[in-house]
């Protein structure tokens, strides 16, 4: 059973009144054909003024989801002769963070994201999405293996941020987080940055330094979580929605800032309800944009890289 958000209940209410309806014509063999399709209109329209009209804490819930397509999912779907790699060759192999190589339109590409899961067990296995030291490393072997073989990197980045456990402290998260910002920003191969659930902090940043950075439409990229940032500031978590209104998170908010290159479009409802079609869009977005970094030479687009991050947070 999907988790139902508090803010689609009026929607679900109204498509089980049309599932009843339905059952009512057949069952007595009468034609409730208009009475349907007035409420399918209305439905149809309520999804349009509620989807496109989400506060911020929604578009929280909605990146949270756990029925929201994974990198992996994404992977499946978009790359043909896909090999998944692992482990770091200093320590161990890290579940929450996927990697591998595979054909993209005829295009070798090395793909790199983190990893939720789809239920408790899987979770546990993924570590809710939130990568140790090993999963950074491990993707930094990949992203120098693309270097070295001339490939372009695609990262797919969903986590709340990087796990923040003893062991994680004494193996060396943040200078792994660190080592990772120093060397993306210095790789002469493309790389293209999307957005597809969470981006958290520098969990998120990690994966994040790329010549284009996109975001999926309901996605969400902050430095902190909502239940963090009001906890620091008003020593109360339950007062979420409240910080997530003034933390400029959302895809609009972000892309607004300069911080992403484009929101990439949704089905109505979330990713979740037409992986498909939001596949193809995320296609389409890396398609677009791959050939024209592939055509510059290394030297070029390192300086472009170079500028595109200085930018970031200048204020005017």
């Amino acid at each position: 059973m999907p988790n139902q958000l508090e803010f689609e209940k009026p929607m679900l209410q109204l498509k089980n009144k049309i599932k009843e309806l339905e059952k009512l014509a057949k069952e007595n063999n009468i034609d409730l054909s208009s009475e349907i399709e007035v409420l399918r209109t209305k439905l149809e329209n309520m999804k349009k003024e509620v989807y496109s009209n989400l506060t911020p804490w929604q578009k929280v819930k909605l990146a949270r989801l756990q029925e929201r397509p994974t990198t992996l999912e994404y992977i499946e779907k978009l790359l043909s002769d896909f090999i998944e790699f692992h482990g770091d060759r200093l320590y161990g192999d890290d579940s929450a963070i996927v990697g591998g190589i595979g054909v993209l339109d005829n295009i070798p590409v090395t793909v790199i994201g983190h990893q939720k899961g789809k239920g408790t067990k899987d979770n546990i296995k993924r570590n809710f999405g939130m990568p140790h030291p090993e999963g950074y490393r491990k993707a930094l072997r990949l992203m120098k293996q693309a270097e070295k073989f001339n490939r372009p990197i695609i990262t797919f980045i969903d986590t709340p941020g990087a796990y923040c456990g003893l062991g994680a402290e004494e193996r060396g998260q943040g200078e792994a987080i660190a080592v990772n910002l120093i060397e993306m920003s210095k790789l002469k191969t493309p790389i293209i940055v999307v957005v597809i659930g969470e981006g958290g902090s520098g969990g998120a940043l990690a994966l994040g330094v790329g010549d284009r950075i996109s975001m999926l439409e309901h996605s969400i990229y902050s430095v902190i979580s909502p239940e963090g940032l009001s906890s620091i500031l008003w020593k109360d978590a339950s007062l979420a929605e409240k910080a997530a209104d003034i933390m400029k998170l959302t895809a609009q908010d972000i892309y607004k800032l300069g911080v992403i290159d484009k929101i990439i479009k949704e089905p109505l409802g979330g990713a979740h309800k037409d992986i498909d079609l939001t596949t193809n869009n995320i296609k389409e977005y890396i398609l677009e944009e791959l050939p024209k970094l592939m055509s510059l030479d290394s030297e070029t687009l390192l300086e472009k890289r170079y500028e595109k991050i200085r930018k970031i947070g200048v204020w005017k």
